[in-house]
């Protein structure tokens, strides 16, 4: 199995939906436009999606995404925060979520960040001891999230 780890274009939004169903079982999908709507905003914004991809089937085998935040402490160093990380089932524990973390974390400390954050559900356990693994320490802060309408827009 190859695996390359490379930014996502509208081409990989339908697989990406379906990936994204293993990480929110609940979640009712979005349809290509909507998400080539979000994918172009993101663009526009530092928001980059990474994905990586199992060159011998095409298959998206991981993704995540990072946003570069400016920040006017640590000497207007930015932050990156990762979110939306997920593997397909089939491809966990065959080191490809450490390659790509390695890449967004590359892209991190090229744009400059001071830091990367990421949160994670409480009963994650599994990914909790991954993220301890690449080094995250998840005893440094304390996330606190309020949420509107379950999450979905109105």
């Amino acid at each position: 199995m190859n695996i390359k780890i490379r930014t996502a274009t509208k081409a990989d939004i339908p697989q990406l939906i379906e990936l994204y169903k293993e990480l929110i079982h609940e979640e009712p999908p979005i349809d290509l436009d909507t998400a080539a709507g979000v994918l172009n905003k993101a663009e526009s914004n530092d928001i980059v999606y990474f994905v990586a991809v199992d060159t011998d089937s095409e298959r998206i085998a991981a993704t995540s995404y990072i946003a570069i935040i400016p920040n006017m402490t640590r000497r207007c160093s930015p932050i990156g925060f990762i979110e939306n990380v997920v593997t397909a089932a089939d491809y966990r524990r065959m080191g490809i979520g450490r390659r790509l973390f390695d890449v967004i974390i590359d892209y991190a400390k090229e744009r400059g960040c001071y830091k990367v954050t990421l949160s994670s559900g409480n009963a994650r356990k599994e990914a909790h001891d991954f993220y301890k693994s690449l080094g995250f320490d998840g005893e440094s802060k304390k996330t606190f999230e309020m949420r509107f309408n379950d999450g979905y827009k109105t």
